[in-house]
C-alpha cells in the first residue's frame, strides 16, 4: 500500500476503535490528535495507539508493554509475536477494567 492509503486505512481505524470505546465502555475517554490516538481510563491509565508513517506501522503503548505493528495478509501483526492488533488492543483495555473484552477487527 502506498502513503495515502496508508494515513486514509489508518484514520479509518482511528475514527473505528474512538466510536467502539465510546459506544462500549463508560469508563474511557479518547482524544485523536494527529497521528495519536489516546485512551484514557477513569483513574488516568492510558493506552496510545498511534501511526508511524513512514514504517507504514501501528503502534500500541500500554502498561503491558510497547507493540509494533505492519500489515501482513490483510490483518495488523505484531513484528514481535505475530499477535493481531486488535487482540493487543483488547488486552490492554480489559486489563485496565479487570474484564476480558474483544473489540471486533476493524472491516472496510
Amino acid at each position: 500500500m502506498n502513503e495515502t492509503e496508508f494515513v486514509r486505512l489508518s484514520e479509518n481505524i482511528f475514527d473505528y476503535i474512538d466510536e467502539y470505546i465510546g459506544d462500549h465502555f463508560d469508563e474511557f475517554d479518547t482524544t485523536k490528535n494527529g497521528n495519536v490516538l489516546t485512551i484514557e481510563h477513569e483513574d488516568g491509565a492510558q493506552i496510545i495507539v498511534n501511526r508511524h508513517t513512514a514504517n507504514q506501522e501501528l503502534w500500541i503503548a500500554a502498561k503491558s508493554g510497547g507493540y509494533h505493528f505492519h500489515f501482513e495478509n490483510g490483518a495488523w501483526v505484531a513484528t514481535r509475536d505475530g499477535s493481531e492488533f486488535f487482540t493487543v488492543l483488547s488486552e490492554a483495555v480489559g486489563s485496565l477494567i479487570n474484564h476480558t473484552v474483544s473489540i471486533p477487527a476493524y472491516t472496510e
